[in-house]
């Protein structure tokens, strides 16, 4: 053990007596590393984005949404034979028998979750604030993945009733009840009271997944969709032979209004319907089987849409696992610019040293020693690099969050692996040189000068 110290500490100082080359040396290995955990650290951050995502937009669901067909013709100018026999047709529009219909005929499907919103004005106690007033079942929740910091969901009997109930988000409990408990309180919530019977837990969410359908759920108030339809308004039961065109019309809870326009000719009694499908592979399958549904429902007239959000966010995933591939791999080709970067100067440290090699064979230095003394050298400047390339890599991390508001996270997986790399860069591009050494002639290199 002695022996290979001995050694280990003549490398050390051969390293240190050329400082500048030995700096030189490692910056390949530097700026590898550092490159390696950036770039490792960007693919984790947009991972973790694309996994908040799927939690907001629920696992295996398909969104069904209502598309205007009025406003779509109108856009796009010009018809085609089936557009103007679809406006001949009659169409129902999104209805809560829709999403009853899908739940009793596919197999595949897990739950429906129904949807409707109106913006109303929530008060209390002289405290006002805009929100969205949303009917849901309780499936809602477990689709999206929402808990509740404070009191319980709809009871079988609230939702089959349509009781005056509901659960707010933390917003909406902050804003109207700054110093006192919602729970059991009632807040007039466009005209009609509603019992706060639960408070959401704070909901994180960004622009990507609002264009995914995603809303801000702490700013809204949930009541079960029932109570939604009876209460306030169904706009099923508002048509353009019940109304003049763009009248606006009194419509039950005391101040909610209903203003109905031709041109918008929403009759839709909902605003989406959410399908969660058993299992991923039949997401594709249960679309098209939902499609053929819908059709034969509404007539025939295309007048929906169907979205698979985990579909688009795991293509958006594999397009940035390719770019973050590409990158790593760059990145990785760095680390073996600096490895051969290491065996140049080794080799030329050789051809430098080959006096002092002869002198320390002639003193009984075996060939082992030899490889050993200069492996060392290799792999110090490799694992030395390493370790300031970590170093460097975390606050290049730091330095694009804070300066591209793009995530990075830093783990512990891509710092051992960038510093295994560079530590094994180091022995293999560091073997060549000690092996040339070793084998040097030690009479031959006592003559060298």
């Amino acid at each position: 053990m002695e022996r290979y110290i001995q050694i280990l500490s003549i490398a050390l100082e051969a390293v240190f007596a050329n400082k500048l080359r030995s700096i030189l040396t490692a910056l390949g290995i530097i700026f590898g590393v550092a490159a390696v955990i950036a770039m490792m650290a960007i693919g984790n951050g947009a991972q973790k984005e694309i996994l908040d995502q799927i939690k907001l937009v629920g696992v295996n669901n398909i969104i069904i949404l209502p598309v205007n067909k009025d406003n779509n013709q109108q856009e796009n100018g010009d018809e085609d034979n089936n557009t103007k026999g679809d406006s001949k047709k009659y169409s129902p529009g999104l209805t809560l028998k829709d999403a009853e219909n899908i739940a009793k005929t596919i197999p595949t499907v897990e739950v429906v979750s129904p949807e409707v919103t109106y913006n109303v004005l929530s008060i209390f106690k002289g405290k006002k604030v805009n929100s969205d007033l949303t009917g849901v079942n309780n499936d809602f929740f477990s689709l999206f993945n929402l808990k509740l910091s404070k009191g319980v969901l709809f009871s079988e009997l609230q939702q089959k009733k349509g009781d005056p109930v509901c659960i707010i988000g933390p917003e909406i409990a902050k804003k109207l009840f700054p110093d006192e408990n919602p729970l059991g309180k009632q807040i007039k919530s466009g005209g009609v009271w509603l019992k706060v019977i639960g408070i959401l837990e704070g909901v994180e969410t960004n622009e990507k997944t609002k264009n995914l359908g995603v809303s801000d759920y702490n700013k809204k108030v949930f009541t079960p969709i029932k109570t939604l339809l009876l209460r306030y308004k169904d706009r099923a039961l508002i048509n353009q032979a019940t109304f003049q065109n763009g009248e606006t019309f009194y419509v039950g809870g005391g101040s909610v209004y209903v203003s109905y326009d031709k041109k918008k000719g929403d009759n839709n009694q909902l605003d989406k319907i959410v399908v969660k499908v058993k299992d991923t592979k039949d997401l594709s399958s249960t679309k098209k089987v939902i499609e053929q549904i819908l059709n034969r429902r509404h007539q025939g007239v295309n007048d929906f849409e169907l979205k698979i959000p985990e579909l688009l966010l795991k293509q958006e995933q594999k397009t940035k696992d390719i770019f973050n591939i590409v990158l790593g791999a760059i990145a990785g080709i760095s680390l073996i610019v600096g490895g051969i970067g290491i065996m140049n100067i080794m080799l030329a440290s050789v051809m430098e040293r080959i006096r002092e090699i002869g002198v320390r064979r002639a003193i009984g230095a075996t060939k082992r020693d030899i490889i050993f003394q200069f492996l060392a050298e290799a792999t110090f400047i490799s694992i030395t690099g390493g370790f300031i390339g970590v170093l460097l890599g975390v606050l290049m991390a730091k330095i694009i969050t804070v300066t591209t508001d793009i995530l990075t996270i830093v783990s512990i997986v891509s710092i051992l692996i960038s510093f295994g790399v560079a530590a094994t860069v180091g022995i293999i591009f560091g073997w060549l040189p000690a092996k040339k050494a070793a084998e040097q002639d030690p009479v031959e290199s006592l003559r060298h000068d």
